[in-house]
């Protein structure tokens, strides 16, 4: 972390942006009537998710907003949401109150879910979100205590070339000024295709976005990136942007089964 940042001081610009944009944003969109009449289409456009999660525990992380949270519920599913704005759990309990759904709201960062018990949760579910942190393997970590054996975690993240690109040029081509090693919290730049004003983000290289996940207790089981190429959009539109740079990229995993000690066997419980 950079040094004229305090510790976790991340977390409370973060938490601050956040909080504005819960007003009014495109991040502050709750679940629609029609997608509430088939949640489980609004949530997976891509066979992930078992053909129904009622009863299941889900994590929604990092997720508030009314939209996730709302469809799971929907889904007949259990649901924590978790998130580090306020403003948004807000929209998850109104939303939740007005449908006559029960949703755990739970103000806290992704990167530490001390307040959740181990191995609780079938599924995790986590949209964009990680680029908000310095340690996504910290969040792993979490995510991999808090999943029972065999959970499902489904997230999306945005691909490292997407935070290194700073502006454009004259011709509209896009720079990569920022190095791929970068350590720290991201510069200001002049290309805010793919930047939520006021937050701090961080680069996760794949090493950590695909080789961490698996270090930390997953098999990753599909990948796909979402196209966001717009050949109408005008050049100054992020789908422009995406015709030349992926943002994002979508993971599967699956948590695989803790090794524990038989009876009588002094072998210890590998994560």
């Amino acid at each position: 972390m950079s040094p004229e940042l305090p510790v976790h001081g991340y977390r409370r610009q973060n938490k601050n942006a956040w909080n504005r944009l819960s007003d009014g944003s495109q991040f502050a969109k709750v679940a629609s009537d029609e997608e509430c009449r088939d949640p489980l289409k609004a949530l997976d456009g891509r066979g992930w998710l078992p053909t129904s999660v009622k009863g299941l525990n889900v994590l929604c992380l990092a997720s508030g907003g009314g939209w996730q949270s709302i469809l799971y519920a929907a889904a007949g599913a259990r649901v924590t949401v978790v998130d580090l704005s306020p403003g948004m759990l807000e929209l998850d309990q109104r939303e939740a109150t007005r449908r006559g759904y029960s949703v755990t709201a739970v103000e806290g960062s992704m990167d530490d879910l001390s307040m959740l018990r181990d191995e609780s949760f079938d599924i995790v579910h986590q949209p964009v979100s990680t680029c908000y942190v310095p340690s996504i393997i910290k969040v792993y970590e979490e995510i991999a205590r808090v999943l029972r054996d065999g959970g499902l975690y489904i997230s999306q993240h945005k691909q490292p070339t997407c935070a290194q690109i700073t502006q454009r040029t004259e011709r509209n081509q896009f720079v990569i000024g920022i190095e791929y090693f970068h350590e720290g919290p991201l510069p200001k730049v002049d290309d805010t295709s793919y930047r939520e004003a006021g937050a701090i983000e961080y680069l996760h290289r794949w090493d950590e976005l695909v080789g961490g996940l698996c270090r930390t207790g997953f098999v990753l089981e599909d990948l796909r990136e979402p196209r966001r190429a717009d050949y109408n959009a005008p050049v100054d539109h992020f789908g422009y942007r995406g015709r030349f740079v992926p943002p994002y990229v979508r993971l599967k995993a699956r948590r695989i089964a803790r090794t524990r000690p038989t009876e009588g066997s002094s072998r210890l419980w590998l994560p």
